[in-house]
């Protein structure tokens, strides 16, 4: 007799309506690091009124060139655990960095590699600029 495939129970993704008002600070902070604070401002308040649209978390991944963190990361496994017992996550703000070809994950780093821990495949909530 063959072995019968094990469907692995994948948890919903429940999403917030919007982000989170201190997502804005956190993505200016890290995007500090990469542009200006002029072109900083100027992404935070165009990041606040874009439209939260649907991406792959594979595709995130591809288009950013970031590693995935593992569930050793504090983090990472808090937002998984958010996952698992239902709760909602923040989408995630995203930047086009056109010159060098990439996505910079601007907030919401962790949730995608929680995310992504669980299913690849799965549609992440996010604004984009």
């Amino acid at each position: 007799m063959g072995k019968k495939d094990k469907k692995v129970e994948v948890p919903d993704i429940k999403w917030l309506a919007d982000e989170e008002e201190h997502d804005y600070p956190a993505a200016a902070s890290y995007l500090s690091i990469i542009y200006p604070k002029a072109k900083v401002d100027k992404i935070i308040a165009k990041l606040r009124e874009a439209a939260i649209v649907e991406f792959h978390a594979k595709d995130i991944f591809r288009a950013s060139g970031l590693s995935l963190l593992g569930v050793s990361n504090s983090h990472v496994e808090k937002d998984r655990k958010k996952i698992e017992s239902g709760k909602a996550l923040a989408p995630i703000l995203l930047v086009r960095d056109t010159k060098n070809g990439k996505v910079v994950v601007g907030d919401g780093y962790h949730r995608l590699c929680a995310i992504y821990g669980i299913n690849e495949d799965a549609l992440i909530r996010a604004k984009i600029v």
